[in-house]
């Protein structure tokens, strides 16, 4: 086992002596400081051991300070960890027995070493012994999750809550479009923040008492300018859909022509769709794929262009797995006097870090969402470097199509922004583009055809029309993996001739996964469990076989072991 451990000054003469005495017992220890015995803040200490055990990081920790009383304060503020203070034997056997406790904090002045030592082989060997203790340590997880209050009034939605936590930990999550945000980003979007009406902008608002959103807006809009190197960023739109929207009406008049990616080929429904306010407020000429090389064919929508001179071209896909040259769009679209309007709501996560080429710069307006590859709340952005599109835009979203703005979620994306910013952001990014190669490879090896033949990004179009003579649709391929634990989208394919509800083929995405620590390796086993599942979609014992691998896999990859 792997166990961490820190003391203050009160506790660090025992602190290596114990560490020995843990290594001695077979364990790997960490040790979180401090190096001298001058006084330091044992919260300063305790919290990140605290951390590394309620992320999985280590099994236990192991603390010390003068009675190991304030260590075990400090600890317990940390969601997920069950911190006990303990001088005598029996106690240790209960807390590990009992409550399951994963931190022991100890006395380094009023109890002998020797005495701390038995303490710890007590402690790490002894195990949890579940039962009817069970429920009384999940309530516990219900404080740590910040449900009390929930739980009391209204237990129907607590549980649903509970539920769903439930369902992303029993899943491998390959949704394109979905990921798992921080719990930096779940405390600010269930924040105070969520009872403030803020009508208007930053210095600008038509209520009274906005400082302090007002300070939370501006750190998401600085941000943002930062991490994608725009001069403005409007933060306000409550989703992908709502930043369309806004982004279209600061362009384009209503009967105006515009062109998007048709919806089967990979486009999104504000693109053009006729059941969407796209098609319903403008004119559309959609443009598609070459039949061959099922990617973008750039001369026809040059010649579309020219044929019927929209006033905005969108560049942007739901399920295109490949780089979009948005410098091409541009040469398009402005040769023929178009807004290009980029929405890269799927990639802006590979953008921020040059894992796709930056539309920004290239294009007029750039539109996102904030979840997706860039993992934080669910909402939209718009993005532009046209100060005279800035105005249009802002006048756009508020008061043209939205009231009062979601300052909580505002501040939900101004962490996420923050994350997108720090240099272990690209790391996550390029794992997510080895995974999702990795599921291409694996699918593929299973006789399953990609559409383009690959990935270039996070996503991947699976045609299932050459599997079992055509007849498995995406519908029941999807039903079939959520089964045995693997979450898809049915999604149409380029010449979908079924219903978008069935559709010929499923999408499949990296960023979830690879949010929750899947390698590469691991992607291109589960890969090929599609492939396997997708063979034997009736075969209840092969179906039974994959689930139990899928379990097993998952339990190395626990999700928010923090609540509990």
């Amino acid at each position: 086992m792997k166990i961490a451990i820190a003391s203050d000054h009160g506790g660090f003469p025992q602190k290596a002596p114990l560490a020995d005495h843990i290594r001695g017992m077979g364990h790997e220890v960490v040790d979180f400081g401090p190096e001298t015995g001058d006084s330091v803040d044992y919260p300063d200490y305790a919290v990140p051991v605290a951390h590394a055990v309620a992320s999985g990081e280590c099994d236990y920790g192991i603390l010390i300070c003068g009675t190991g009383l304030g260590m075990a304060i400090a600890a317990d503020k940390v969601p997920g960890i069950r911190a006990v203070p303990v001088q005598t034997e029996e106690f240790c056997k209960l807390s590990r027995e009992h409550n399951n406790a994963n931190v022991l904090c100890l006395s380094g002045r009023f109890v002998e070493l020797e005495t701390n030592e038995r303490l710890v082989d007590i402690f790490l060997g002894t195990e949890w012994a579940g039962g009817h203790h069970a429920a009384r340590v999940a309530k516990i997880a219900e404080l740590d999750r910040g449900m009390a209050h929930l739980v009391g009034s209204d237990p129907d939605i607590a549980k649903a809550i509970d539920d769903e936590l439930a369902r992303e930990r029993s899943s491998v999550e390959l949704i394109a479009s979905e990921n798992f945000v921080s719990l930096a980003v779940m405390e600010a979007v269930g924040s105070p923040l969520t009872n403030k009406y803020a009508e208007g902008y930053p210095g600008k608002r038509y209520y009274g008492g906005c400082w302090a959103v007002d300070e939370a807006e501006e750190i998401a809009r600085s941000r943002a300018k930062e991490l994608f190197g725009c001069g403005f960023a409007n933060v306000q739109p409550h989703s992908g859909a709502q930043a369309n929207y806004a982004a279209l009406a600061a362009v384009a008049s209503p009967g105006d022509t515009i062109m998007g990616m048709s919806l089967d080929c990979g486009g999104h429904l504000t693109h053009g769709s006729p059941a969407n306010f796209s098609g319903k407020l403008y004119d559309v000429v959609p443009y598609g794929l070459d039949p061959e090389t099922e990617r973008i064919d750039y001369d026809e929508v040059a010649r579309l262009a020219a044929e019927c001179k929209p006033k905005v071209i969108i560049a942007g896909a739901s399920a295109y797995p490949r780089i979009i040259d948005f410098e091409r769009f541009a040469q398009i679209a402005h040769d023929n006097g178009a807004v290009l309007m980029v929405d890269m709501a799927h990639i802006a996560g590979l953008v921020a870090t040059g894992s796709h080429p930056s539309p920004i710069g290239l294009a007029d307006i750039v539109t996102t969402t904030t979840h997706k590859t860039l993992r934080g709340t669910r909402g939209g952005m718009i993005l532009t470097n046209d100060e005279a599109l800035a105005k249009k835009v802002n006048s756009a979203v508020f008061p043209g199509s939205q009231g009062g703005p979601l300052e909580h979620v505002i501040a939900g994306k101004a962490v996420a922004l923050g994350e997108a910013l720090q240099p272990s952001f690209k790391t996550y990014i390029d794992h997510v583009v080895e995974n999702a190669a990795a599921l291409g490879r694996g699918m593929a090896s299973r006789g399953l055809r990609l559409v383009t033949g690959g990935t270039d990004n996070h996503l991947l179009l699976v045609d299932l029309t050459t599997v079992a003579g055509g007849e498995v649709t995406g519908k029941q391929l999807e039903r079939a993996l959520e089964s045995v634990g693997i979450t898809v989208n049915k999604n149409t394919i380029p010449g979908e001739k079924r219903s978008p509800f069935v559709t010929s083929g499923i999408r499949v995405g990296s960023a979830a996964i690879s949010t929750r620590g899947f390698d590469a390796k691991e992607c291109e086993r589960i890969g090929e469990l599609i492939g396997d599942v997708t063979a034997s979609i009736d075969d209840e014992a092969k179906l039974s076989s994959v689930r139990d691998e899928v379990a097993g896999m998952l339990a190395l990859h626990p999700l928010y072991p923090e609540l509990g």
